[in-house]
């Protein structure tokens, strides 16, 4: 019997940038390429102004719908202004979305960007415009779809926008928010998880690992989430532009499937999201974005 998973992909629309822009764009079509004819993969519908407002404030929604935004906040958000990038961030957050609706439905949602998880409330950072973790714990909270919902951020860079936005949902209980990043890493004052786990620059596969498994993990059993969000970064990889960790594929694979597992055994469903990954080696940037798709395939179809 054939699996019920799909996936959602940007479709092939671009944006002005000037030369020589470090935004790894590559990688969009690249995974695409490698997972055509493993799974359906779908274009991101674009997501509901209101629903963005839902994590943000609607006035600077509005300002920057229209590009009334000035040069400092352009390049807080590491990328220029245009209508064009303002609708890919859109599309980008509405495959996170979709990915919700489908692991409610049938366990897993995996959307081929977005862990835009450094957009704070009203403030871009990172390339990060709408922060899609923190508008799907609302909707799931909102609509009683979930009752405590978990946010695993496994980007080398602290999901700060993420924990920021969601702290009064952390106080109460409903909303739960783990990062491993990098200590000495972007970025440079880090706001408030439910639980940081800062590591030193160079980690391996083997320490690496056993900080999920010894204490991720185990605080997300403790929690007891009836939803998990997972950032996907490959920027945990050896030879990132922008990561001091030392990951290799494979640990990145044997990670994801960690999560996995996690999910199945927890009975509870998962989306993932794509988040950071900027390496040297374009190939491996791709190649660790698709591991996702392959190990969720691996592990729960």
């Amino acid at each position: 019997m054939p699996h019920p998973f799909r996936a959602y992909s940007p479709a092939d629309f671009g944006f002005p940038l000037p030369e020589g822009h470090r935004f790894p764009y590559y990688k969009y079509a690249g995974v695409r390429e490698r997972l055509t004819g493993l799974l359906p993969i779908l274009s991101t519908p674009q997501l509901r102004w209101a629903d963005a407002g839902r994590a943000h404030d609607p006035l600077w929604l509005r300002r920057w719908r229209r590009g009334e935004v000035d040069r400092r906040e352009q390049r807080e958000f590491g990328l220029p202004w245009s209508p064009e990038v303002v609708t890919r961030a859109l599309r980008a957050a509405g495959g996170s979305l979709a990915a919700l609706h489908d692991a409610q439905s049938v366990g897993w949602g995996a959307n081929l960007a977005g862990g835009t998880h450094h957009a704070f409330h009203d403030r871009a950072e990172g390339f990060c415009l709408v922060n899609d973790a923190a508008i799907l714990t609302r909707i799931a909270l909102d609509r009683g779809t979930a009752r405590r919902v978990a946010t695993l951020d496994l980007d080398v860079h602290q999901g700060n926008g993420t924990a920021s936005i969601l702290a009064p949902e952390m106080a109460a209980g409903t909303a739960f928010t783990l990062s491993i990043h990098g200590e000495r890493n972007y970025p440079f004052r880090k706001e408030r998880s439910s639980l940081d786990l800062g590591l030193g620059d160079g980690v391996t596969d083997a320490d690496y690992l056993d900080v999920l498994r010894r204490e991720a993990l185990p605080a997300l059993d403790a929690y007891r989430p009836d939803l998990l969000l997972y950032l996907a970064g490959a920027d945990v990889l050896a030879g990132d532009r922008f990561g001091r960790f030392a990951l290799s594929v494979n640990g990145v694979r044997e990670r994801n499937r960690a999560v996995f597992r996690w999910a199945q055994a927890a009975g509870i469903p998962i989306v993932t999201m794509m988040a950071g990954g900027y390496n040297h080696d374009h190939a491996l940037t791709i190649e660790a974005h698709a591991s996702v798709v392959l190990d969720g395939l691996e592990v729960l179809g």
